[in-house]
């Protein structure tokens, strides 16, 4: 299956997408008003400028207890893996195992056009394995 499938699948298309200039204050706010886990950092809401997670305020806070009147820029990862819609589902959950990364942009000719997260892949590994089981299932008990 591809990321393309997945991203169809998704009860939400849209990509939560914050400044770099903005204010880590803000970022936590979109982070808890949007029930996410990362946002796209982009100064035109289309392109990728990084990706910030709650794992980047942790880290800098834990380093930096004034990391809340920082800016988004200062603490984002600039270089960002991403992936295309035409990957495989399993590649990308081979890369997000290999860097240890939780959420992944999805960018198609330079354009963003989703995020795929570790929550995102299990629910289409699990929905997978749940149909797999069903089709076992059918085919055993017919009569």
């Amino acid at each position: 299956m591809r990321i393309g499938d997945v991203l169809s699948a998704k009860a939400s298309q849209e990509v939560v997408t914050i400044s770099p200039d903005a204010g880590v204050r803000e970022l936590v706010a979109q982070l808890a008003e949007h029930n996410v886990g990362a946002l796209i950092v982009s100064a035109d809401g289309t392109s990728l400028d990084g990706i910030v997670s709650e794992r980047d305020v942790v880290r800098h806070l834990h380093s930096d207890g004034t990391v809340v009147n920082n800016t988004v820029a200062a603490i984002m990862t600039a270089v960002v893996a991403t992936c295309d819609e035409d990957a495989e589902v399993d590649e990308l959950m081979k890369m997000m195992t290999d860097r240890r990364i939780r959420h992944v942009p999805v960018v198609h000719d330079d354009q963003l056009v989703g995020i795929i997260s570790i929550g995102d892949v299990v629910k289409h590994r699990i929905d997978q394995l749940e149909f797999e089981r069903d089709q076992l299932d059918s085919y055993v008990h017919q009569t």
